[in-house]
């Protein structure tokens, strides 16, 4: 039987995030992930069509985790504004890099491509072990450890097991953690777009009756990565419609902002649930990620809610093994629960009420929503908030705000 301090469900981009960021501290760490990655990477190859808008505070953890510049020299768009619009309205709000008197306000990337720089820094550290090619069968919860067997019938013994197994998260259910969750009635149709005009690396969004659709910039000026928030049955409609049908619908929903579009990708839909664990720790049980909550992805701030999630896992797991205390005992686990557990309820509802105020053409909703547009575009100190906000700026943990320092090295 193997024993460990730190055993990590989910060798995804939370997962192995979390992994980087315990590396020094003394503690012996394993990940579990089914499917090990390839990843070999081709600069000539098509872009893939899942990709994230990593903000400033995730750009910051990335670049403590050792990963930042890998992910750089790959494939990855900065980009320097955000507009967003009311179809067929005066409506309109726009952000820019300059204001901010910063020089980006984030990243498009490929979430292969971040998951891959990951996975490749976990490969070079002493104190992680990767397990591949099994997952968890079975957890009994002791008092002062955690007892797991795989499927392959290895067992393991840990203080503490990270819960970063996705949305339908087998540790979530197996510890008879509830959740409440809520069906958005949308597909996000995503794919990889070409268009007539550069993009200027500005992500876009336009809000129309029964839908969301964003134009986020790709490191080629004329690619961009769409998100499209549809009804169910709309969005097999645009599955269903042959290419030249779907360009068209596509430049005309987009205002031909961006001039004549053509998909150079497969369409996919992804259904979208709203989910919100009831606890996010247990006894032996850290979860994060979409295994602890899932959002409306129209503001993008999914994966870094996860990645603050893991920043906010570090720091404690950190303070309280400087401290000589339990990692894995829920009385000192709470501290981090209470913490995520609000930015992700706020998140959540501000998210639902966005989404509520900007669904439908009820003209009094549009009025509403299109005077809020403009004042918050215009009123003095609204859009430097909004944009802080954007930007995971008032949600870091104290140890990522402060200056990376030589003791920082190895965060």
């Amino acid at each position: 039987m193997q024993s460990y301090d730190v055993v990590i469900a989910g060798g995804g981009m939370v997962g192995l995030a979390l992994a980087c960021g315990l590396h020094g501290c003394g503690l012996r760490i394993a990940v579990i992930e089914k499917q090990a990655p390839d990843t070999r990477f081709d600069p000539q190859a098509p872009f893939a069509v899942r990709v994230s808008a990593i903000n400033s505070a995730s750009e910051r953890l990335l670049g403590r985790l050792g990963v930042w510049q890998d992910i750089l020299a790959k494939r990855a768009a900065p980009y320097q504004g955000m507009e967003v619009w009311d179809n067929d309205s005066f409506g309109r709000i726009a952000f820019s890099a300059a204001e901010a008197h910063c020089e980006h306000l984030g990243h498009i990337i490929e979430n292969d491509v971040i998951r891959n720089a990951l996975w490749e820094r976990v490969q070079t550290l002493s104190d992680v072990t990767l397990l591949t090619g099994t997952q968890i069968r079975q957890v009994v919860w002791g008092e002062n450890d955690a007892f797991i067997t795989l499927e392959n019938d290895d067992m393991l013994t840990t203080r503490l097991v990270a819960g970063a197994d996705g949305a339908n998260s087998w540790l979530r259910q197996h510890a008879d953690i509830p959740v409440s969750f809520w069906d958005y009635e949308h597909h996000a149709l995503v794919a990889t777009i070409r268009t007539e005009l550069p993009h200027e690396n500005v992500a876009r969004q336009v809000f129309h009756g029964d839908g969301i659709l964003a134009f986020l910039p790709l490191p080629d000026a004329h690619h961009c990565s769409i998100v499209w928030s549809l009804p169910g049955l709309t969005a097999q409609h645009c599955l269903d419609l042959d290419e030249a049908a779907f360009n068209h619908k596509l430049a005309a929903a987009f205002d031909l902002r961006l001039g004549l579009c053509e998909v150079v990708s497969e369409r996919r839909a992804i259904p979208l649930t709203g989910r919100y664990a009831r606890q996010f720790a247990a006894p032996r049980l850290a979860l994060l990620g979409d295994a602890a909550h899932t959002i409306h992805p129209l503001a993008g701030q999914g994966v870094n809610l996860g990645f603050m999630d893991v920043a906010e896992l570090i720091g404690e797991i950190r303070r309280l093994t400087a401290e000589g205390k339990d990692i894995g005992n829920y009385f000192w686990l709470r501290r981090f629960e209470r913490r995520r557990k609000q930015s992700a309820a706020m998140m959540l509802a501000g998210m639902q009420g966005f989404r509520e105020l900007f669904d439908g053409n009820n003209p009094v909703k549009k009025l509403v929503r299109d005077v809020g547009l403009v004042l918050a575009d215009t009123l003095p100190g609204v859009k430097p908030a909004l944009l802080r906000h954007a930007r995971g700026l008032s949600d870091m943990p104290d140890w990522l705000r402060e200056p990376k320092t030589a003791s920082a090295e190895k965060i």
